[in-house]
């Protein structure tokens, strides 16, 4: 049977990436709490989906380093409650993951097939969810991403908006000894669409082409938005941050979807940043 993309349920439609879905049935932390299994099944049971896209997570790293029990309440039950939701309605699942549940000292750039080791409670909890998903469902997409970026001026809390914010300071200060792919969350929801429409089963890759350190991010969006300031390398130990970060966060995917990053950055910051920053 063909997917009706209109019978989608997505949780956490509110956040960063679900500003890009533009399809399926929406629901946010007031409309279906991910941590109350009862109201999982009973919105599932009246709306009946024949798919899930779960988006509802906890991403703030050092959060999940002072709050463990929300960490793993948000992040690990609550993808096991949909999981099981989407078991006893039969149907797949897209778990939207992270490069963070690996252990960052691999020589080369991480594969769907490299063994999870994650190094603090956000990318512990993440993991626990692609273990609940692989555990309880045959039919399932992990989509494992990095840096996620998106959402423009009302959504977007994460690198890019805190460089931009930076701007009028002349120089901003970006880390050269962490490295990671990039990921925008139009490009994330258009991939997992393709993998949906092709009934694609198992552990994806889904970050934008390339790997670039913190500063090379930095640096690339400096220069589409403002050449003048300069931006100056640092290092993890110059920020009090409470997680522990891990150096190598490159993903590379057996599946060729993903446009390179600059790319995905530079249309992200032109159609959604420049307009705002003229006002």
């Amino acid at each position: 049977m063909k997917l009706n993309f209109s019978k989608v349920l997505i949780t956490g439609a509110n956040g960063m990436v679900g500003s890009y879905v533009d399809f399926g049935i929406k629901t946010n932390r007031r409309s279906m709490d991910v941590t109350d299994l009862k109201e999982i099944l009973n919105f599932c049971r009246e709306h009946k989906p024949q798919a899930i896209i779960h988006l509802a997570a906890e991403t703030d790293v050092d959060r999940c380093e002072r709050d463990p029990i929300h960490a793993y309440l948000v992040n690990g039950v609550g993808t096991y409650h949909m999981a099981l939701a989407a078991k006893e309605l039969g149907i797949k699942m897209v778990y939207i993951s992270t490069a963070g549940v690996f252990d960052g000292t691999k020589d080369n750039f991480y594969t769907e097939d490299d063994r999870p080791n994650p190094q603090n409670y956000y990318g512990r909890s993440k993991h626990l969810g692609e273990l609940a998903v692989s555990g309880i469902l045959n039919d399932y997409i992990i989509a494992r991403v990095c840096w996620m970026f998106g959402g423009g001026p009302k959504k977007d809390q994460k690198f890019v908006a805190k460089i931009i914010k930076q701007l009028d300071k002349g120089e901003i200060k970006a880390v050269d000894d962490q490295i990671g792919s990039p990921t925008f969350g139009k490009d994330l929801i258009s991939a997992v669409k393709k993998l949906l429409e092709e009934s694609a089963v198992g552990i994806f890759n889904l970050a934008n082409k390339g790997v670039c350190s913190r500063y090379d991010f930095a640096k690339e969006i400096i220069n589409i938005l403002k050449p003048e300031t300069r931006v100056m390398r640092a290092k993890m130990s110059d920020f009090n941050l409470d997680a522990p970060r891990t150096f190598n966060e490159g993903l590379i995917s057996k599946v060729n979807i993903m446009r390179p990053w600059p790319e995905a950055l530079k249309e992200y910051l032109e159609t959604e940043w420049k307009p705002f920053l003229k006002q």
